[in-house]
């Protein structure tokens, strides 16, 4: 069985997943991510369908810490945050959680 991608973020933001393909998509509007975004994170992670989550990394700051402690501690799926500086190490370490290994470590 193959699993899908889905996108959880602003209209703004899933737009473009959308019209590239994307199915499986969560809606949640900036003025209501404090109430919304944990139930719509939640969902998608129970979601057998899916195998990848992305987000944009701004939007963890609004998830509860148990949403948080359960994107951030998912192996499958696995959570992408996009939006991130090129320092900040995220999709190393989120590529490493996914598949063990670290790709980048040097010899």
């Amino acid at each position: 069985m193959s699993q899908e991608i889905a996108v959880i973020g602003s209209p703004d933001f899933t737009t473009g997943f959308r019209l590239a393909g994307v199915r499986k998509f969560e809606n949640v509007p900036d003025e209501a991510k404090d109430d919304e975004l944990d139930d719509a994170v939640m969902r998608t992670l129970d979601d057998d369908d899916v195998g990848i989550v992305v987000m944009h990394d701004e939007d963890m700051e609004h998830l509860s810490r148990s949403a948080r402690e359960a994107v951030e501690g998912s192996i499958e799926p696995v959570l992408v945050t996009l939006g991130g500086g090129a320092g900040s190490g995220g999709l190393r370490e989120q590529i490493k959680r996914a598949i063990g290994i670290d790709l980048m470590e040097e010899d």
